[in-house]
């Protein structure tokens, strides 16, 4: 199915008859060092969303490009939306896409912080209680990785702009790539929160750009690409069993 962005009305309506499935991509404006763009995430997510949908033939939404930022917020160039956005903006879309019959949701998050994904999962849960006849999944590309990639990558706790992000900016966009900047690997006091984050995370990298390459960018995104098209298959074809008052 092409994007949704690119369709008109008519053709829009002549493709939901054939297609009920959507995958909304979610990214963030947010710092990913000093050789990577800001928009890596959303890049990474829109890239994937293309890719899978040409092979499995679903509908892709324009994406969301902001995100809930917390441990790069005061790095330049992050640009971050609070978490109950996040949530009014996604819970609007699905009720739109539920409007429109597209029944079928996958929330894919290019940016895979902790409190971001949970917004995103929490929205995601008040709406799936409002409509019956809705199915969501709700997973970030490193949810993907974990399945997936761990053969390929050369960097223990690898988690960003570091060897996997460099690698897949590498394949999908290299003309974005500013050379390399130095392995990093940040630690954050335990429990306590702190205002500025920037100076126990200073360059803004967490892993090892220099491992990175195009091959490995390539080979994440083939088996990405795979991994989404079953967990689709699987959506589509859910059911659960219907719930039972408590003894």
């Amino acid at each position: 199915m092409p994007l949704i962005e690119n369709v008109t009305m008519s053709a829009f309506a002549e493709g939901r008859k054939t297609c009920r499935t959507v995958i909304l991509p979610c990214g963030a404006v947010e710092e990913h060092g000093t050789h990577l763009p800001l928009g890596t995430d959303a890049l990474h997510a829109v890239a994937l969303a293309g890719e899978v949908a040409r092979v499995a033939g679903v509908w892709v939404a324009p994406p969301i490009y902001y995100g809930l930022c917390r441990s790069g917020s005061r790095h330049p160039g992050t640009i971050g939306i609070r978490g109950s956005t996040l949530q009014c903006l996604v819970e609007d879309i699905l009720r739109g896409f539920h409007q429109q019959g597209l029944l079928n949701v996958l929330v894919l998050s290019g940016h895979a912080g902790w409190t971001h994904m949970a917004a995103l999962a929490d929205a995601c849960e008040r709406v799936l209680f409002e409509f019956d006849d809705l199915r969501i999944a709700v997973l970030s590309v490193l949810d993907i990785g974990a399945a997936v990639w761990t053969d390929l990558i050369e960097t223990p706790g690898d988690s960003h702009a570091g060897e996997v992000e460099t690698s897949l900016m590498l394949h999908l966009h290299p003309e974005c790539v500013t050379g390399r900047a130095p392995e990093e690997y940040p630690t954050f006091p335990r429990h306590i929160l702190v205002r500025n984050k920037q100076a126990f995370w200073p360059g803004g990298v967490w892993g090892n750009p220099a491992a990175g390459n195009a091959e490995k960018g390539k080979l994440f995104m083939e088996r990405s690409v795979k991994a989404l098209v079953e967990i689709i298959e699987k959506l589509e074809n859910w059911s659960e069993p219907p719930e039972s008052d408590p003894a």
